[in-house]
């Protein structure tokens, strides 16, 4: 086999949503980069699905919302435009749409199609790879070399090439929450009332942070997060009677959604909650779950991938390239980068939040509980009786928001 060396200054290992962005950005801004992925487009994945306003207003910041949010279904623009918060089956409020929902292949190939077109992807998988002070070398499985000034490492929970060059995966909470996702339509009539729908649990026993319906394309996609093991039975019934299982752990759902009709695949999705350590050396940059992960429930996750990158193909990796050699200390600067440590350290901390404020049963726990909900219901009695002009409609949400803060730090 004949064995072929590229050059470039940034090889770029893993082409989800990371790995892709981070091609995007640096081609975009003229810096020498290569993608290397073994999917020409990149297969179906269950994984982010929606992207709200915060993590939008983190996507422009890399100069790409515009190729990327024309591809998403904004529930803003469906129906009457709000989107409902309910608990018990009563509805709490409607405030304005602010989410764009989109599948998580079609929001990387998206993405990739923003890549320019002189950024080679190379279709293979890492075989190897060998880093140092000044230059690093990743071999392919078709046999070709890439020599690269970085690598960054965008593989998401793969961990053989982390062992390879030493850096360790801790996981700090096994099966931290678990997704399930399916498509749902009314069974008795066209469509439903809401545009969207975030629906709370009524029981903590029930193990359940909420359920959110939310429309991509022409379907209504549902994404229900639980805290349970992978060999809960409940699990099985889940898969095997949706409907009756949807049912019995939110009995009062059906008097906002109606009989509703399961429609497609139940797709199950785990996720452990784990850090990196070793991962401060010379050559190598790691982002996104490559670096760690973060509680699909909690919602944090594009926006950490977001954060990161933007931070690494805006600031650090351009100034980087302006001097020899790629040690550690450079690489140091990625990781305590002030934005990325605060976006991480919020992640992690809404991670365990969320969690305890789901199905924690103690008083401290059931009154932020309790707390949370009742700003939620105050702000939309306000909204329903009119006493919310558009620009107090801000300012109450942003007190809301700072009011649900303060109970759950209560």
């Amino acid at each position: 086999m004949k064995r072929t060396t590229t050059d470039t200054d940034v090889a770029i290992i893993g082409g989800g949503l990371a790995g892709s962005t981070a091609a995007a950005m640096l081609g975009r801004a003229g810096i020498s980069a290569m993608l290397i992925d073994p999917h020409l487009i990149y297969p179906p994945d269950l994984r982010c699905e929606k992207l709200d306003d915060e993590q939008v207003s983190i996507l422009r910041k890399t100069g790409l919302a515009d190729a990327i949010l024309p591809t998403a279904t904004f529930d803003g623009d469906t129906r009457d435009g709000k989107a409902w918060i309910a608990r018990f089956g009563h509805l709490l409020d409607k405030c304005p749409g602010g989410q764009h929902g989109i599948l998580y292949d079609d929001l990387v190939n998206a993405m990739r199609a923003a890549i320019p077109s002189d950024v080679p992807l190379a279709i293979a998988k890492v075989t190897g790879i060998n880093a140092g002070n000044d230059c690093q070398e990743v071999s392919l499985s078709n046999g070709a070399r890439v020599s690269a000034r970085l690598i960054v490492l965008a593989h998401g929970l793969s961990v053989a090439l982390k062992d390879q060059i030493g850096i360790e995966r801790i996981i700090t909470s096994p099966c931290h929450s678990i997704t399930i996702a399916f498509d749902v339509k009314p069974r008795h009539a066209g469509s439903f009332e809401f545009s969207a729908l975030t629906y709370y649990p009524e029981r903590t026993a029930d193990r359940t942070a909420y359920l959110t319906l939310f429309p991509i394309r022409t379907s209504m996609r549902a994404n229900l997060m639980v805290y349970r093991n992978m060999d809960d039975p409940w699990l099985y019934e889940m898969r095997h009677d949706p409907e009756r299982s949807l049912f019995a752990l939110m009995p009062n759902l059906r008097r906002l959604t109606g009989d509703i009709e399961i429609v497609g695949p139940i797709k199950i999705r785990p996720a452990d909650l784990y850090i990196s350590e070793g991962h401060r050396r010379a050559g190598v940059v790691l982002v996104g779950d490559t670096f760690a992960t973060s509680c699909p429930a909690a919602g944090t996750g594009t926006g950490k991938v977001f954060t990161d990158v933007e931070r690494l193909c805006n600031v650090h990796i351009p100034n980087w390239l302006t001097s020899a050699g790629m040690g550690a200390d450079k690489i140091a600067q990625f990781y305590d980068d002030p934005f990325k440590c605060s976006y991480d350290d919020a992640s992690t901390s809404f991670a365990y939040q969320l969690r305890s404020l789901s199905i924690d049963e103690s008083f401290s726990w059931s009154l932020k509980r309790n707390l949370r909900f009742v700003a939620r219901g105050a702000i939309g009695t306000a909204r329903r009786l009119g006493m919310v002009t558009l620009a107090d409609q801000v300012a109450s949400e942003a007190w809301a928001q700072r009011l649900r803060s303060l109970a759950d730090r209560a």
